[in-house]
């Protein structure tokens, strides 16, 4: 169960936010939240997990530095939805365990087969307190900003209601975040409309 340690407002480069500080016993989650959305329907929402790799250090194997980008961009451009954070680096596993995985993914294995190659889960994410926090805030529907069909099932699962999503993959422009949409798509479902299907040659 959540609690509401404290909330203030957020100035970012996509406007003004309000943020919120959630404790759930074991680690922090974070919403950030612009406009009313409170009993509203098809509220844009991304639910992002903590990318230490990209959000820190600039990594270029995933997109999640762009995504986190282009969901604050879209809600902005709407006047309002929100972003919950998710302290779950690793896909839920870790940042050791991603740290551990690095050689058999410079060998050519998936992220989440590397992660079960050495005994972790291969998405050990939860979404159940992105349920908590949308039933905190009120939110009557979400418009699910994701290329992931778990977090839309992670969610309805818990009671809330998805009416929609957005897709936000970007195009890859190096080989490493390529094989890392390949992967999603073979291997996790993800709904990516992969860039040479868009007519793009890299």
């Amino acid at each position: 169960m959540i609690v509401l340690l404290a909330q203030g407002p957020l100035h970012t480069r996509f406007g003004d936010f309000t943020e919120y500080l959630f404790y759930d016993g074991q680690s922090e989650s974070i919403a950030i939240v612009k406009g009313e959305i409170a009993g509203k329907e098809d509220v844009l929402c991304r639910v992002h997990s903590q990318c230490t790799t990209a959000h820190v250090f600039n990594g270029i194997e995933c997109d999640c530095r762009e995504q986190m980008a282009m969901a604050q961009e879209r809600i902005d451009e709407a006047g309002s939805g929100l972003v919950i954070w998710l302290d779950q680096d690793g896909k839920g596993n870790g940042r050791m365990a991603e740290l551990l995985t690095a050689r058999l993914r410079e060998e050519g294995v998936a992220q989440t087969e590397a992660y079960a190659q050495l005994g972790f889960q291969r998405d050990a994410r939860s979404f159940d307190r992105a349920a908590e926090i949308l039933e905190f805030l009120g939110v009557g529907s979400v418009t699910l900003m994701s290329n992931n069909p778990e977090k839309a099932s992670g969610l309805t699962d818990r009671g809330i209601q998805v009416s929609g999503t957005v897709n936000l993959a970007v195009v890859p422009d190096n080989p490493l975040m390529r094989k890392t949409y390949q992967d999603k798509v073979r291997y996790q479902n993800h709904s990516i409309e992969l860039w040479e299907d868009r007519g793009h040659g890299r």
